[in-house]
């Protein structure tokens, strides 16, 4: 995965990132401490890992005691958007996108296609490089595929970061140019593979921009580089 930091794209996934913050901004003026989590490591990966390595030796995380969170066996469908009106519902089911994936059910690209199918149609807010950079790269997807390892996720909670609950408290009306929130999601990824069907489990916590126009259903903005409490 280190590799991906010399691709000639890096600089414009940076300016991508940086685009992204400045939309939060514009939209939330008032979201100074939002501002500073969107702005800060700008430069760094976002803050849901990757998958570990592909070999059961790989996994540090002991299995979950709880049976709840024990992964799937069965291969599973590609993650569908859900139409919802909630950004935090929203939120949650994105973040449980972005934590899961199926190596014995479809391949990289799908995922990528899938997960991108999350995304606003407005061009000047979405952020699909924050996105690509969730999932596992091509190569590292064939050798986890090559053991048939998959993952599930289990969401905790939903909330609106700190900041941005004072900024709307501040000025409620700053929202309604793009209905755009912060949300920051809490929960855990179990994950599996050929001989070890109860695999580990890791927590997980992420913060996504969500948008949430009145007449249409939440859509994904983006994956903000660091975790807003």
């Amino acid at each position: 995965m280190a590799r991906h930091s010399t691709h000639p794209g890096g600089a414009s996934r940076v300016r991508r990132r940086a685009l992204l913050g400045a939309v939060v901004l514009v939209v939330l003026v008032a979201l100074a401490g939002l501002a500073a989590y969107l702005t800060r490591d700008g430069r760094g990966p976002a803050e849901t890992p990757a998958p570990p390595p592909s070999s059961p030796s790989g996994s540090s995380s002991a299995p979950s005691a709880s049976g709840s969170s024990t992964p799937h066996t069965r291969p599973r469908a590609l993650p569908v958007p859900p139409k919802t009106h909630d950004p935090i519902a929203f939120g949650k089911a994105a973040a449980a996108a972005l934590w899961s994936y199926d190596t014995r059910a479809y391949s990289q690209h799908d995922l990528r296609k899938a997960l991108r199918g999350w995304l606003t149609t407005e061009a000047k807010y979405a952020d699909p490089a924050s996105v690509d950079k969730v999932v596992p790269s091509a190569v590292l997807w064939k050798e986890m595929a090559a053991n048939g390892q998959f993952a599930t996720a289990k969401v905790y909670e939903g909330h609106f970061p700190n900041a941005f609950t004072r900024a709307l408290q501040e000025d409620p009306g700053a929202i309604t140019q793009a209905y755009v929130y912060a949300v920051t999601v809490s929960g855990k990824q179990s994950i599996a593979w050929k001989g070890s069907p109860t695999g580990g489990a890791e927590s997980r916590a992420t913060t996504l921009v969500v948008q949430c126009r009145p007449d249409r259903p939440c859509a994904l903005v983006g994956v903000m580089p660091s975790v807003a409490p």
